[in-house]
């Protein structure tokens, strides 16, 4: 689905422990896995200068990275920098020709983001490319062989959420060239749920749901995906989440503008909501502007 992945860790979000888990990483379809953390500049005496020493230790804090047997074509990198976090990881992102970012975000409420802002935010205003957000609680938690386990099918079965809107159709369409390019994902759930809240008369009925998904379907098995629908009525965050518990997916694919920013405060959006409050890996494709 990716071939090249910027892993940011600050130590703190438990992703450095991915470092044991490289070659479990590569059998999800990356050729390269790159390990990413920074260093903020000290301002002692009132003049900016690099943290050598901070430098050095996150360098053999990541160094096991470099010990993975790794077959022909595949590569692992550790980059260790100092400055601005988001300026450092555009650059890494632009050095190594990523296409994808692994980040640790807890779950926060809305508030906290808004007054807190997080590095999450501040990347997806200046970086154009799916963004996977992992919640460190679990991958501080999960035993070796599930963490193994978690990194060989990480873009194994994704769940979409579709409504006919033009974002899902985006969604599907980068989806679809992934599948193109390496043969991942094997498997999608596309999941429709008819919103309560929007007044009957301008709600899709469920045959014409059926029809719409029965389409989308098509177009995602020409791709060689095997693919699964399922409709569901009531308020559209939680079915998903609700559908996210019983398929067994291993992550929750979402799409928004990139004009508004994943993380729009002034408008509660399905796509903040579902970033803040799913446990699963969520994937999350930049919109049309």
């Amino acid at each position: 689905m990716f071939k090249s992945a910027l892993v940011c860790t600050d130590f703190e979000d438990s992703l450095q422990r991915l470092i044991k888990f490289v070659p479990d990483l590569v059998q999800s379809g990356l050729d390269t896995v790159v390990f990413f953390h920074n260093v903020s500049i000290t301002t002692e005496r009132e003049i900016p200068q690099v943290n050598d020493d901070a430098v050095e230790e996150a360098k053999l804090q990541l160094a096991a990275a470099n010990e993975a047997a790794l077959p022909d074509g595949k590569s692992v990198i550790v980059d260790v920098r100092s400055g601005r976090v988001i300026n450092n990881i555009e650059k890494a992102v632009r050095c190594y020709d990523t296409d994808v970012l692994l980040l640790g975000t807890p779950t926060r409420s809305l508030l906290a983001e808004k007054f807190f802002g997080s590095t999450t935010t501040g990347i997806t205003k200046q970086l154009n490319i799916p963004l996977v957000i992992l919640r460190p609680q679990l991958v501080a938690t999960y035993r070796e062989q599930e963490l193994a386990l978690r990194c060989q099918t990480l873009f194994t079965h994704l769940l979409i959420p579709y409504d006919g809107s033009n974002s899902a159709k985006h969604l599907v369409s980068r989806i679809q060239a992934a599948a193109k390019t390496n043969g991942h994902p094997k498997q999608c759930t596309l999941c429709w749920v008819i919103d309560e809240c929007i007044r009957v008369e301008l709600r899709e009925s469920e045959e014409q749901v059926q029809t719409l998904l029965a389409e989308v379907k098509a177009d995602l098995e020409a791709f060689g995906i095997e693919v699964f629908t399922e409709i569901r009525q009531g308020d559209p965050q939680g079915e998903v989440l609700k559908s996210a518990e019983v398929n067994d997916i291993s992550a929750i694919a979402i799409c928004s503008g990139s004009s508004k920013g994943i993380l729009k405060w002034s408008v509660p959006s399905f796509t903040s909501a579902i970033l803040r409050s799913s446990w699963h890996p969520v994937i999350h494709f930049p919109g049309i502007s």
